[in-house]
C-alpha cells in the first residue's frame, strides 16, 4: 500500500479519536485532529499525483474518507451549531454520489472526485474546524457568524457540484 492510501486510511482511524474529543467537549484538542485529519486530505492527492500513485482504491477512498470525517463531524454539531435541513441537503447529495458511483464501479468504472466537488470538500472543512472553536470561544461573536458563512458557502457548493456531478454522469443513468 502506497503513502497516499496510508494517509487516507489514517484519516478514517482519526475519527474515532475526533468523536472522542468531541464527545470529552475537548474542543481544542478536537479541532486539532480534525485539522490534523483534513491536512491528510490535502497530502496524500498532492503526493499521488506528484509521484504517479493514483490507485482506484484512492480515488474511491480518499473521497469516502473525506465524508466520514467530515460527516461525523456535523452530525456531532446538530442542532446547536449545523441545523438538521442542512446536513440533509449535504448528505442527499453525497448519496446521489454515492450511488452513481456504485453503479458506474459496476460497469468497471471509477468516476473520481471533480473540482467542485473538492472545492466542496474544502468549504465544508474549513466550516468545520470554524464551527469546533465556537463553543471552546463562546464569547467571540465573530467566529460564530465566519463559521456560519463558511457553512452556507459550503451548502451552496455541495448543490452545485451534485448537479454537475449529475450533469457530467448522466449516461450512469442508461447504463443497462
Amino acid at each position: 500500500m502506497n503513502l497516499p492510501n496510508k494517509l487516507t486510511i489514517a484519516r478514517v482511524i482519526a475519527v474515532p479519536f475526533f468523536i472522542g474529543a468531541y464527545y470529552l467537549e475537548w474542543y481544542i484538542a478536537a479541532f486539532f485532529i480534525f485539522v490534523a485529519a483534513s491536512f491528510t486530505d490535502m497530502l496524500d492527492g498532492k503526493i499521488a499525483r506528484k509521484y504517479n500513485l493514483v490507485t482506484n482504491f484512492g480515488k474511491i477512498m480518499d473521497p469516502l474518507a473525506d465524508k466520514v470525517l467530515v460527516y461525523s463531524a456535523l452530525c456531532l454539531m446538530i442542532p446547536f451549531l449545523v441545523p438538521a435541513w442542512m446536513l440533509i441537503i449535504i448528505l442527499a447529495r453525497e448519496f446521489t454520489v454515492a450511488g452513481m458511483r456504485t453503479v458506474a464501479a459496476s460497469e468497471g468504472t471509477v468516476i473520481a472526485a471533480g473540482m467542485s466537488g473538492k472545492i466542496k470538500t474544502v468549504l465544508q472543512m474549513i466550516a468545520v474546524c470554524l464551527l469546533l472553536l465556537v463553543p471552546a470561544f463562546p464569547d467571540f461573536e465573530l467566529l460564530w457568524y465566519g463559521a456560519q458563512g463558511f457553512l452556507w458557502a459550503s451548502l451552496i457548493m455541495t448543490v452545485y457540484s451534485g448537479i454537475e456531478y449529475v450533469w457530467k454522469n448522466r449516461q450512469i443513468f442508461s447504463i443497462k
